[in-house]
């Protein structure tokens, strides 16, 4: 009987042992960098800069609204494993802010937006104090969080540095690409026709870049609630300007629009849903809104064929 468990236990043992020796192997020749960030957008940028040389999560999937998120148990577990951490900043995140007070004390944890310099920024109306946070809807801003990205990865891997510089020229060079064929498409709406209706003030910066009139329901961040003299500012602003469609935000409950269109319609003004835009979430992982490229050009296409 001895024999027996002797047979049996050491192949076992053996095994585990390779097991371990092959792991210690991999750490040893190809360890990555453990990136975690909040929004997906930001994992975007983490992925194309870092290429092979990391390991990214996001803590926030699609259908996820920054402003109301807070971290779970697991998210704090993943967090503390990181090697780094790369967060938006500017409040967006508000739930979160001692959470990344505490990670800063232990690891590299950046707020890439806030890289971005402040003359660029614009604030918030109902609170001057703090910036509007939705700055990847400039592809000109979104550009810096790019190289701050860079400089984090560079900081903690220094060997790896050449090559994400070069794999952020590279990103840099395709966001040029995407800022042109935005402007291109935008211009195909008749000037008059240029009113972009949404949720929550989210696409001011796309806006001012891009040549439109931006009107949210909400306020920046959707922790503020909206009534009804909100809704008929927005219903009036439909009716006058003549706008025949408005949208809906894939992180944000379709209610708030779908008051305004009933609400137009009561004030004889028909008004459609133009379709559903990427505003603080992206689309799943899988898909071609999973990337910041692919969901901003979605988005421009949505708008664009409503429009015009």
């Amino acid at each position: 009987m001895k024999k027996l468990l002797i047979l049996l236990v050491f192949p076992a043992l053996l095994l585990a042992g390779c097991n371990n020796e092959a792991a210690s192997e991999d750490q040893n020749g190809n360890e990555k960098v453990k990136v975690v960030t909040t929004i997906a957008q930001i994992a975007d940028v983490a992925r194309n800069v870092g290429g092979d040389n990391v390991e990214v999560e996001s803590l926030m999937g699609p259908g996820t609204d920054p402003h109301l998120y807070k971290a779970t148990h697991s998210d704090i577990e993943l967090l503390q494993e990181a090697d780094i951490i790369f967060y938006n900043g500017h409040h967006l995140e508000g739930q979160m802010n001692k959470v990344f007070k505490k990670m800063r004390q232990q690891k590299p944890t950046y707020a890439v937006a806030e890289s971005i310099p402040e003359e660029k920024m614009d604030a918030d109306p109902e609170n001057p104090e703090i910036y509007d946070p939705h700055v990847w809807f400039d592809v000109t801003m979104w550009q810096y969080t790019v190289d701050e990205v860079a400089k984090g990865l560079s900081d903690l891997d220094p060997d790896n540095t050449e090559a994400y510089e070069k794999n952020a020229e590279n990103y840099k060079q395709k966001l040029d690409e995407l800022h042109k064929y935005a402007k291109e498409q935008i211009n195909k709406i008749p000037e008059e026709s240029r009113v972009l209706v949404t949720a929550h003030d989210a696409f001011h910066y796309f806006g001012k870049a891009y040549g439109l009139e931006v009107r949210g329901l909400q306020g920046l961040s959707t922790e503020s609630e909206f009534g009804l003299k909100d809704v008929q500012r927005i219903v009036d602003l439909l009716s006058e300007r003549n706008i025949k469609a408005v949208f809906v935000e894939s992180s944000v409950s379709e209610r708030s629009i779908n008051a305004v269109v009933e609400g137009a319609k009561e004030n004889g003004h028909n008004v459609k849903i133009g379709g559903e835009l990427y505003s603080d979430a992206m689309g799943p992982e899988d898909t071609k809104e999973g990337t910041y490229i692919g969901m901003f050009k979605h988005n421009i296409e949505t708008i664009v064929n409503a429009l015009k």
